[in-house]
């Protein structure tokens, strides 16, 4: 037998670590979109709910940890996203970061509702229209965290679904409708935001910003904004042309 030594390499790529639900069908695909070289997006799951409700959301903070450890033991990573914006406003930001950084090794941890709130801040926005898949009780309490933060969003509209399997299949014609129908009722909003990272709602943002003639956030597109802005890097406008990443 022949025993070879070898040289470590340098690595130049960026690290993204992403903890998402084990429900989540939609933001692994938006991430691979937004994320292009030198950034690598490294995936775990947490366990999650079938019904969303603020006990199964917070529910997922006795899962986080566990599940941040099961990605890569020898990466040190830029940026851990936790994807769940609901989840986020009932377990809290800053005890995700915690529970986040006893798994893994990274040097900033984030998720939408931080993300949003950054994006909102670097665009100038204070009033959102706020387009929602979920439950009223479930998005009021994210439109609250929200409030505290000088975000209003005095318009509000959701498609009332409680099972998360069935966020990710509700169309794009539909998103488009709720959100035309939302604009023409609303005084005074600086943008939109299509909550859930479950929502596929990316494809459609160029669309919604040409025809409503405002800024189109959503959970993913302000999440994977906020990781490449803590890593110092610019996301990817080869797949999305839209306010958030031209500004």
């Amino acid at each position: 037998m022949t025993v070879f030594s070898y040289d470590t390499r340098t690595d130049p790529r960026i690290s993204f670590g992403l903890v998402t639900l084990q429900a989540d069908e939609t933001i692994e695909t938006d991430g691979r979109s937004l994320c292009a070289p030198p950034v690598e997006l490294l995936v775990s799951r947490v366990p999650s709910g079938t019904e969303v409700t603020k006990e199964t959301l917070e529910a997922m903070a006795g899962h986080l940890t566990t599940s941040a450890s099961l990605l890569p033991r020898g990466t040190l990573f830029d940026v851990v996203g936790y994807g769940c914006t609901s989840g986020t406003s009932v377990i809290g930001a800053d005890r995700i970061k915690v529970l986040v950084q006893a798994g893994v090794e990274t040097k900033s941890v984030t998720e939408p509702v931080s993300a949003l709130i950054a994006a909102c801040r670097a665009l100038g926005l204070r009033k959102l229209i706020f387009l929602s898949p979920y439950i009223e009780d479930v998005s009021n309490h994210l439109r609250q965290v929200l409030r505290n933060a000088g975000i209003e969003t005095p318009t509000f509209g959701t498609f009332s679904e409680s099972r998360e399997a069935a966020v990710s299949r509700i169309s794009g014609t539909s998103i488009v409708a709720a959100a035309h129908a939302l604009a023409k009722d609303d005084q005074g909003a600086d943008a939109i935001f299509l909550s859930c990272t479950n929502l596929r709602t990316l494809d459609i943002i160029p669309q919604l910003e040409r025809e409503l003639d405002m800024p189109v956030l959503s959970s993913n597109l302000v999440l994977f904004w906020h990781m490449h802005e803590l890593a110092g890097q610019k996301i990817s406008t080869e797949q999305l042309d839209c306010a958030l990443v031209r500004k």
